[in-house]
């Protein structure tokens, strides 16, 4: 299964975004100011209404909440860890003082304390840095054209080429007749890999010359090999100026003080 394969480099930036929820001017330009050091898009609430809707409408890599909204910083929260889209978020709560501000904390992963200053920003954020890129590799899609071959039962195989990889599978160029919710087996090798990755998958949409299957069945083994080569790939994403941060990153354990376990 040879061939040439294509795939983007620093000049094709990942999107990392952040939803940040607060009523302070000051907070809100610190807060954003750190997160572009990081490469991190941040998008601005300012009203518990909106950023509720945000969070069920789009996904985010990581939520930040000023507790100085008091309890409707906690139904933010709350709502985050309720969304299929945002539960594995990265949380932060920007710290308040009073009683209701110190147990609403407790909802939240991370903490900047007040008085919030961008050192203080910084070197949080940068703890947490590597959970936000493991949620951002979750559901990266890698654009890559790698030789791929379709197997079916009673069915010859179809050899094609990928559009884009993921954790959870692959987009496919492809115009052989196929039926959403049909099972079939991939084969492929990724670049600069000799293992060939066998992977039980599922049809899952269909378009004019292309389709989407999901993997159902991949090794431990062929998953860890995976993740770890699309974490190279995000890390190529990368500005330069955070690349750094992420090799750092990968070897953060999630159970590391200051974090909680993410389901």
């Amino acid at each position: 299964m040879g061939g040439v394969s294509h795939y983007g480099d620093r000049s094709s930036a990942v999107d990392i975004r952040a939803l940040l929820v607060s009523a302070d001017p000051i907070t809100i330009q610190r807060v954003s100011h750190v997160l572009r050091e990081f490469s991190i898009s941040p998008d601005v609430s300012e009203e518990m209404s909106e950023a509720v809707r945000r969070v069920i409408g789009q996904k985010f890599d990581a939520v930040i909440v000023d507790l100085q909204l008091e309890e409707q910083s906690g139904l933010i929260l709350d709502q985050v860890h309720l969304s299929s889209s945002n539960r594995t978020a990265v949380t932060f709560a920007i710290g308040g003082g009073d009683a209701v501000g110190n147990s609403l904390r407790k909802k939240a992963a991370f903490v900047f304390e007040r008085p919030v200053s961008t050192q203080s920003i910084r070197s949080t954020l940068k703890t947490a840095y590597g959970l936000i890129l493991r949620e951002r590799r979750r559901y990266f899609r890698c654009p890559i054209s790698i030789p791929v071959t379709i197997l079916r039962q009673n069915m010859p195989e179809v050899r094609c080429h990928s559009v884009n990889i993921s954790e959870g599978g692959m987009s496919l160029s492809t115009f052989a007749p196929f039926s959403v919710g049909e099972d079939v087996q991939v084969r492929f090798i990724i670049p600069g890999d000799k293992i060939l990755f066998e992977a039980e998958s599922r049809i899952c949409w269909l378009r004019m010359g292309s389709m989407g299957i999901r993997f159902v069945t991949l090794s431990p083994d062929l998953m860890s090999e995976l993740q770890d080569w699309l974490s190279r790939r995000l890390e190529e994403s990368l500005p330069e100026a955070v690349a750094l941060n992420f090799r750092k990153s990968r070897s953060f354990s999630p159970m590391s003080p200051g974090s909680r376990e993410q389901n």
